[in-house]
């Protein structure tokens, strides 16, 4: 169905579609004509007039009246801007919360444990730590994965606790970033994890590091520029759910592993939106690189690419074109 991208079920958008063909049609004529249940069409149309495409007919008493597609769409497109607006103010909100609390547990000395947070010094005992947590998982385990291509080393210490996890009927839902479906290593093990019951999605720009159990226990980085510095095991509950909420919010915009990236009117994709944003903010090639987890010549291909399409000849104009047309 044609609707079905924008939210609206294949029978909701039948019987709309059948009351902008036959406009006089009352329930029991939508009934004979769709070949639905009187109550299928009731709620197709209660779903139709909370997203205002029917509105009350001023000819026939207790009647609907089919809004022009053109006007109903235009309305839908523009509360799901409103939507995602909000949702990307709240994201940056939990960023900046995540960011002070990683800072604040940031000077706990090795080992030590203060307020239920706990230091993690060394690759062995950061994965001593997890295969204990993953042990213990009852529900659902959320994690961030950014940088894109993830090492081989990574992938093969989280094969059996994803395995295990999974076997025991745990949730398992991982955020990658977009370019790790350039990478075969990386886009094989979300395959296999998502044939196993986890979930994958993707986005072009990802929170720090973090690994959530349960809801309960998180794991960050101290320093998400540098991994191999160490992480914080922390059950602090206010640190957990500010954790768990810019979770939530990259997952609800991020794209599903087997769903291809998705673009707006103007044909820009959520990770070109995204290099134009950096570039403008005068971030260099390679820094724009390492932000959205690609390589410098792809990050270099997709601004030469950005810049044909705008008809501009230098960064500077290419940025001033693409505000000019809302891209920014």
């Amino acid at each position: 169905m044609l609707l079905g991208v924008l939210g609206l079920e294949p029978v909701v958008e039948q019987v709309y579609a059948t009351l902008l063909d036959r406009p006089q049609s009352d329930l029991a004529g939508l009934v004979e004509i769709t070949g639905l249940t009187g109550s299928q069409v009731r709620g197709a149309l209660d779903e139709l007039a909370d997203r205002a495409f029917v509105r009350p007919s001023r000819e026939t008493a207790g009647g609907l009246r089919a809004v022009s597609p053109q006007l109903a769409l235009d309305l839908l497109l523009r509360r799901q801007e409103a939507e995602l607006a909000r949702r990307t103010q709240q994201l940056a909100e939990g960023r900046a919360a995540a960011a002070e609390a990683v800072a604040a547990y940031g000077s706990l000395a090795p080992s030590a444990v203060v307020n239920g947070a706990e230091r993690l010094v060394g690759l062995d005992a950061i994965e001593a730590k997890l295969e204990l947590l993953t042990k213990e998982l009852r529900h659902e385990c959320l994690s961030v994965m950014p940088g894109g291509a993830q090492s081989q080393a990574s992938l093969d210490a989280s094969r059996p606790l994803d395995a295990d996890a999974l076997a025991r009927g745990v949730a398992i839902l991982t955020l990658y970033q977009d370019s790790v479906r350039n990478d075969p290593p990386t886009h094989a093990y979300a395959h296999w994890l998502t044939a196993l019951g986890g979930e994958v999605r993707t986005a072009p720009l990802l929170p720090p590091r973090m690994l959530i159990f349960d809801r309960e226990v998180a794991v960050v980085p101290i320093d998400p520029g540098d991994t191999k510095a160490g992480a914080l095991c922390t059950r602090e509950p206010g640190i957990v759910a500010a954790l768990a909420a810019v979770y939530e919010h990259t997952w609800a915009t991020a794209v599903p592993l087997g769903a291809a990236a998705r673009e707006n009117e103007e044909g820009l994709t959520a990770a070109e939106r995204e290099l134009l944003t950096l570039l403008a903010r005068g971030l260099t090639d390679d820094a724009a690189a390492k932000r959205l987890g690609m390589g410098l010549r792809t990050v270099r291909r997709q601004m030469a690419g950005l810049m044909e399409r705008l008809g501009a000849t230098s960064r500077f104009e290419a940025g001033l074109k693409a505000a000019r047309r809302g891209w920014l």
